[in-house]
């Protein structure tokens, strides 16, 4: 089937990046929760400017790591781990409703985004914490995050990543393995409109993965990141792809 259109996402609210820049570009933001960075008056502030551009908002939940900025792995208990997202996906959508917003999916941020691929009691208490807030999960394709929300009747959102390295099985590579992030701003957009045309994007190791997404992921904290945002949606529009929240 034709792609017609596609998502534009990227992580707001951390305190670094330029998040007014990308806010004009992409179409969801997924804003940080306070647990990994941000604090209520900048993510209050996000939250405003997306609702100014129109751009839906997500609750980017994460493990209370502010010290590691979420991306180190952390055993939680799984109750606990309920209470942390529920806490955050909360807490955001106050503060959404305080400027006239709504939080309308959750991502998970960095290493309990990772987690949630294969890690099944994690993957089980995210599921439940977002099944509660009657929210779309967003998560990597295959994932066993994806598969328990499916069987829970969670609507689910795809996610790609236009500046990160792939497995060959369609995992995302360490951010501590070289060349695990992009940063030739005109390869990236050639990825991109590759990944939602064709399906298909390729590996570290040159193999060509089958990837699915509803939404293509841009760090607001990569080199050149409003710079690679532009580009992507550029080309995109060039290649006759709707941009837009789907």
């Amino acid at each position: 089937m034709a792609i017609t259109s596609v998502d534009l996402n990227a992580d707001l609210g951390e305190g670094i990046g330029d998040d007014a820049a990308m806010v004009a570009l992409v179409t969801s933001a997924n804003v940080a929760c306070g647990f990994h960075a941000g604090t209520p008056s900048l993510l209050r502030r996000t939250c405003a400017e997306a609702v100014a551009a129109g751009v839906r908002i997500g609750a980017q939940v994460s493990y209370p790591d502010r010290d590691g900025f979420g991306r180190r792995f952390m055993e939680i208990e799984p109750d606990d781990l309920v209470a942390d997202v529920l806490f955050q996906i909360g807490a955001l959508s106050e503060i959404a409703r305080s400027v006239g917003g709504t939080v309308d999916y959750v991502k998970p941020h960095g290493a309990l985004y990772n987690a949630i691929v294969g890690h099944r009691d994690q993957a089980r208490a995210v599921v439940s914490a977002v099944a509660q807030a009657g929210l779309p999960l967003m998560n990597l394709p295959g994932s066993v995050a994806l598969e328990f929300a499916v069987a829970a009747g969670v609507p689910i959102l795809t996610e790609a990543f236009a500046d990160r390295a792939y497995t060959p099985q369609g995992t995302l590579v360490p951010r501590t393995t070289p060349g695990a992030v992009l940063t030739d701003t005109s390869a990236i957009a050639e990825r991109v409109v590759r990944l939602v045309t064709t399906g298909e994007v390729t590996a570290i190791d040159g193999t060509d993965v089958a990837v699915h997404a509803d939404s293509v992921c841009l760090h607001g904290d990569t080199p050149g990141a409003v710079e690679h945002a532009r580009a992507v949606r550029a080309a995109l529009e060039a290649a006759g792809i709707d941009v837009r929240a789907r």
